[in-house]
């Protein structure tokens, strides 16, 4: 009896044991969490080979899938992927409510769905973290949502897409692009591209058979399948008899090669790794490898991007990015008369992508004169007789000869040669000899009474200069002494912390701006004036803070702090600054184009609609930079025109951060008066509540709407008046599908024009929530993410 009750007894245990388990191992269940600063910070799946969780990244954390190494880890997805890195006081929680949300500094963010509640998730053994319904149905996965990599078992249906990481250790979004087309089509493309046949640089060739999807197989096939009768279109792969104890993956590589991949478990918890198939195996094959003006080449078998002649490296630490120009367009007039300007450099076995806006027949000497007495071209390409004129910047540049011959100062008998404008600048004379012979002066023997004058004089003269030398050395040190005062006094005021600029007396910067005379504008708080430096070599623009000494010295100080800790190509560069007593005065690049404001509202001929993108572009990324990558976000709380500058090169620079909040790192809001100027004003500045980084998200979707446009957003004097507040007629247009009448007498395609416009009008919503961050802007802007319809905003102008 005592026995039969002791095995009751144990078996109630048991049960009880058992109930209290997860259903599966890997199991998450309601109110489980990870965080950075305790364990667990990550899910395991059944088997130990995945996980799920924080991975560090740069100088943060991020949320992913990994397949766990004991040497490695080898990240295979990641959660929102391109928003700033995780501070180290994050958590992911499954809230008792069923939320899958991220939390860190008292906000949420949710992951995956939040149109049902999970009961459960589960990180599985294939790779697959998975939120399911009370019923055990699947309501979210990341294998539907991929970012880079599909695992076996995983599908890329119609529509879906790959998007490579920008970096083999930051996994946002990168610059290639797989996608599995409607037509039935499996391309790789660059990501910036119009996604047109030239743009892809490698497919399937199977775009006679829609409603296909890739299917990655437990067994390492990768195959196109046919979504109604499940029958094999094609094979890209083979298979493998190793299922059991072999992981396969096919990652899209921040270099644009697609590339699958064998983890072979042989009875130890650290795989070997190996590569079963790829392509494209020639790498400079790649469109897109090298950025815009530059060509990849070989070197020891190993790809590498050299520029073309007059360009230099963007970003030499990074020359895949591409290069830019080198030489000023100024004075180029079309026509005859730009021979002092520029000449013409052909280069053998080169060739790139149109479209070429011009196409003549003519010899290679007057396809060379005709580039250079043509502004817009930038290069030509002489094929079979042909002058193909292209404007910059030139992309898909590649080699097209196996030859070591790469630059050439004669015409060549060669099919195709690409003839590059260059500035006169950068063309050295050539040397008729590099090793001159060295001329010996003859031996001249001297009496001993002219040596010692000989040497009298010598003694003499190295006195005198020692003399002057020391004298010298005393005035200088004079100088730099007062200098250092100055210096140390101005960083006991607090204006030497954490940049280094040079230090401007007020006497300098009166004398290089000649008494102040030369007035370039009017800025907040100030009078911006043109100066020269380095007797004249070098233009600058002075900003001499006035008005208020009190506001005056806010700003100069919130000047000091943003734009000292900031360097970006879109942004205007400050030089140096002068604090002599009470005067307060900002040394700027020097911007020779003028404003973006005169070149949309004051020039007779405005840019063109690929212009004006890529300027709406710049200022976006500009913005980004301060949202998001400076050391501490910055407000700039004045986007508009008038504030973004245009350089040598028409590339847009934001400038006037007088306005400027910076916000510390454990801030995302900040009250603030009201600044900026009436129409770009977001509606919250005058409703009394926290500022954030959505301000200026407003202020740019109306900047949008002008450079699209080409008209300010309030015309007064406009013909109907319902076109006198731009962003509620772009609206009207919107919804009725009448785009064209906001570019009346421009040819603009539709599918272009209707993305910017929708844009523009998610950031200029009433509410700072349904405005996208900057990040997302950019993204949408360029192609990389759908652009939804946007509702009315509530708010279309704040006046």
């Amino acid at each position: 009896m005592a026995f039969r009750s002791s095995i009751l007894l144990l078996l109630s245990i048991l049960c009880i044991t058992s109930s209290a388990q997860p259903r599966l191992s890997g199991e998450v269940s309601p109110g489980s969490s990870l965080s950075t600063s305790f364990k667990p910070d990550s899910w395991l799946s059944p088997s130990g080979r995945f996980a799920f969780g924080f991975y560090q990244q740069d100088n943060g954390f991020a949320i992913g899938i990994w397949l766990v190494g004991k040497l490695e880890n080898i990240v295979v997805w990641t959660a929102n992927r391109d928003d700033p890195v995780l501070p180290a006081n994050s958590s992911v929680i499954l809230t008792q409510d069923g939320k899958f949300v991220i939390r860190t500094e008292g906000l949420e963010k949710q992951i995956g769905t939040d149109k049902f509640s999970a009961s459960y998730a589960s990180m599985l053994d294939t790779g697959n973290f998975v939120l399911y319904s009370k019923d055990g149905h699947v309501i979210w996965e990341t294998f539907r949502n991929p970012t880079d990599t599909i695992l076996g078992g995983q599908h890329l249906l119609s529509g879906d897409r790959l998007v490579s990481s920008s970096s083999e250790t930051k996994h946002s979004t990168g610059r290639f692009l797989l996608v599995m087309q409607g037509d039935g089509n499996l391309v790789l493309y660059p990501l910036n591209s119009p996604y047109a046949p030239d743009d892809a640089y490698w497919s399937t060739q199977t775009w006679k058979e829609k409603g296909l999807f890739l299917r990655l197989s437990i067994t390492g096939c990768l195959q196109l399948i046919n979504a109604t009768d499940s029958n094999i279109i094609q094979s890209i792969t083979g298979c493998s008899m190793m299922a059991n104890n072999t992981i396969y993956r096919a990652t899209l590589e921040t270099n644009g090669v697609f590339r699958l991949y064998s983890h072979w478990y042989n009875g130890s918890n650290e795989p070997k790794q190996k590569i079963e198939w790829e392509t494209p195996k020639d790498y400079c094959q790649i469109n897109g490898y090298c950025g815009f003006n530059s060509f990849c080449t070989y070197n020891d078998n190993l790809p590498y991007c050299k520029c073309l002649p007059s360009f230099e490296y963007i970003d030499p630490n990074q020359p895949l990015l591409g290069c830019e120009r080198n030489y000023s367009l100024v004075g180029c007039q079309n026509g005859k008369g730009n021979e002092k300007l520029f000449s013409i450099t052909p280069m053998e076995f080169l060739t790139w992508r149109g479209p070429y806006y011009n196409e003549t027949k003519m010899s290679q000497e007057d396809c060379s004169n005709s580039c250079i007495e043509d502004c817009n071209c930038g290069a030509a390409l002489l094929s079979y007789g042909f002058c193909k004129k292209q404007n910059l910047p030139l992309k898909y540049v590649r080699r097209i000869s196996s030859s070591t011959q790469t630059f050439t100062s004669t015409s060549t008998s060669t099919s195709t040669v690409a003839l590059l404008k260059v500035g006169t600048r950068n063309i050295e004379g050539s040397q008729t000899s590099l090793n001159p012979p060295i001329l010996r002066p003859p031996i001249v023997v001297r009496s001993h009474k002219e040596t010692v004058k000989i040497l009298l004089m010598i003694f003499g003269f190295l006195m005198f200069s020692c003399g002057a030398l020391i004298i010298s050395g005393v005035n200088m040190y004079k100088l730099r002494f007062l200098r250092y005062s100055r210096l140390l006094k101005t960083g006991e005021d607090g204006l030497t912390l954490d940049f280094t600029l040079r230090l401007f007396s007020y006497n300098e910067l009166k004398r290089a701006t000649k008494n102040f005379t030369e007035e370039l504008g009017k800025g907040s708080f100030g009078t911006v004036y043109k100066g020269s430096l380095c007797k004249g070599k070098e233009i600058v623009a002075v900003k001499r803070l006035e008005k208020l000494v009190e506001e005056g010295e806010k700003e100069f100080r919130a000047e000091m702090r943003s734009i000292g800790k900031t360097h970006h190509r879109n942004l205007v560069r400050l030089l140096g600054y002068c604090a002599t007593d009470s005067k307060r005065l900002l040394v700027y690049e020097y911007m020779r184009n003028g404003s973006l404001a005169d070149l949309l509202f004051k020039s007779n001929t405005r840019p063109n609609w690929d212009e004006r993108i890529r300027i709406a572009l710049d200022v976006a990324r500009g913005i980004l930079y301060l949202h998001e990558e400076c050391e501490a976000p910055i407000i700039h709380c004045d986007i508009k025109p008038q504030n973004i500058l245009m350089d040598d090169f028409w590339n847009a620079k934001i400038s006037d951060f007088g306005l400027a909040k910076l916000l510390m790192p454990d801030q995302t809001r900040t009250f603030t008066i009201v600044r900026g100027t009436r129409g770009y004003l977001a509606p919250e500045w005058h409703k009394n509540v926290p500022i954030s980084v959505k301000a200026d998200v407003y202020s740019f979707g109306i900047v949008l709407l002008e450079i699209v446009c080409c008209r300010k957003n309030m015309e007064i004097q406009a013909a109907n008046p319902e076109e006198i507040v731009l962003s509620t007629w772009a609206y009207k247009c919107f919804t009725t599908q009448e785009l064209d009448r906001l570019v009346v007498g421009e040819q603009v395609e539709n599918k272009g024009l209707e993305k910017m416009v929708a844009v523009a009008l998610w950031c200029i919503q009433d509410e700072p929530v349904l405005r996208p961050s900057m990040k997302s802007v950019v993204l949408m802007m360029e192609g990389v993410t759908d652009v939804s319809v946007p509702p009315c905003p509530i708010a279309k102008t704040t006046m």
